[in-house]
């Protein structure tokens, strides 16, 4: 059974990240991409939390949740995408949430978490273009909208 995967509440007069590119796949296949950036993470310099002024690397890990039925986002990983797939048509639109979540080694070595981002994301698949289209919508911005479709694109081109 297809269903809608259209966030009802996606901001549109907000987006602060549209880009548009050739896309030689089906959305399935972005699915399985998007999925596997679950759970991946990475180093990045930020400004310190406690210390104003001060510059720390921080650690940024990633969680991807798919609409389900216009109000939810469900978890998406390498688990559970191959039930989903089938639920998914080749072209359309898909609405993701990215969760980044931030932590860095405090002088004692302990990881210390500190308030993550949010993103909305929207995948339009039309006839071998796709617009990505990315919006902020919690936390302290610490990471840029372009950074986090770098990230996408990139693991998109390692998929291929």
């Amino acid at each position: 059974m297809m269903r809608k995967r259209i966030y009802h509440c996606f901001p549109h007069r907000e987006i602060q990240f549209e880009q548009k590119y050739r896309y030689h796949s089906d959305l399935p296949f972005f699915v399985k991409v998007m999925a596997n950036l679950n759970g991946k993470f990475g180093m990045f310099v930020t400004e310190s939390v406690t210390q104003k002024g001060h510059r720390i690397q921080a650690k940024r890990e990633i969680d991807v949740g798919i609409m389900t039925n216009g109000v939810d986002f469900t978890p998406l990983n390498s688990n559970n995408v191959d039930m989903l797939i089938d639920t998914i048509e080749p072209e359309g639109i898909i609405d993701f949430k990215i969760s980044l979540r931030y932590s860095f080694l405090d002088e004692k070595y302990n990881r210390v978490p500190f308030k993550g981002d949010v993103y909305l994301v929207r995948m339009i698949l039309e006839t071998n273009i796709a617009t990505l289209q990315i919006t902020h919508i919690d936390g302290l911005y610490s990471t840029e909208c372009g950074r986090v479709a770098d990230t996408i694109i990139e693991e998109l081109r390692r998929g291929a």
